[in-house]
């Protein structure tokens, strides 16, 4: 199982934000290369960056900056946040960025999202980000009438390389993960998940661990590390063991 640090960026700064809620947002400093550098030498074999401000505002706002961020390391890099656009998809899969997250345009347009997954195979992870039962979109700021297993099971047949299935009211909390959502939708979808929302200690891990066998590829976890009621080196021991 992967444990996969988390780096959002607002501002040109790492920071998290409580629930999605931009108003309540911490900043945990000024040079995201630091972490990114830091996060692969305690052994972490993948990053996953948010663009929080492009979320908000459907576009872009640092790719230089995570491109810069990317070439500095040597693991694979995940990234999100405003990317509507082809051009913005390959710019980053042409600079050194190992797949690109989906989220707002994914769900709004599933024969678009068709279309990139067989342009570009294994190169895509849908973003599921869930506020009970239905998937939010626009940087978490709508919600939209869609239940989340029944777009994961519309997800079904694309060549993505994973899901990401955000568990909202649990994120930038540290309040512990929730797994009835996340079983259900281990059961229903036919690619691995990656689960975020709530890790905030390593038996956290631990309970995550258990559901490796039944499709969960690994966990994103960010406010735990930078506060410290998680240690990065020991919560990777846990998942990589057999």
């Amino acid at each position: 199982m992967l444990v996969i640090p988390a780096i959002d960026l607002r501002n040109n700064k790492v920071v998290r934000l409580f629930q999605g809620k931009y108003d309540q947002t911490k900043v945990y400093g000024d040079n995201p290369k630091h972490y990114a550098l830091f996060f692969e030498k305690q052994g972490a074999k993948r990053l996953h960056i948010i663009d929080l401000d492009g979320a908000k505002e459907g576009r872009p706002v640092h790719k230089e900056l995570i491109v810069d961020i990317a070439k500095s390391i040597k693991i694979p890099v995940q990234v999100g946040g405003g990317i509507r656009e082809e051009d913005t998809l390959k710019f980053y899969l042409q600079n050194g960025i190992s797949q690109v997250i989906l989220g707002t345009k994914a769900i709004e347009s599933i024969n678009w999202l068709k279309e990139i997954t067989e342009k570009y195979p294994h190169k895509i992870i849908v973003s599921v980000d869930v506020r009970g039962e239905k998937v939010a979109v626009s940087g978490w700021i709508k919600v939209s009438k869609i239940n989340y297993l029944d777009f994961l099971k519309q997800l079904n047949s694309l060549k993505l390389f994973a899901i990401i299935l955000t568990l909202i009211e649990r994120d930038g909390t540290q309040q512990g993960i929730e797994l009835e959502r996340l079983k259900n939708a281990l059961k229903v979808s036919n690619h691995p998940i990656i689960m975020a929302g709530g890790v905030s200690n390593i038996e956290d891990i631990k309970r995550l661990k258990l559901l490796e066998k039944e499709g969960l590829l690994g966990a994103i976890t960010g406010r735990a590390l930078y506060e410290g009621s998680l240690n990065l080196k020991d919560a990777l021991k846990i998942a990589d063991e057999s």
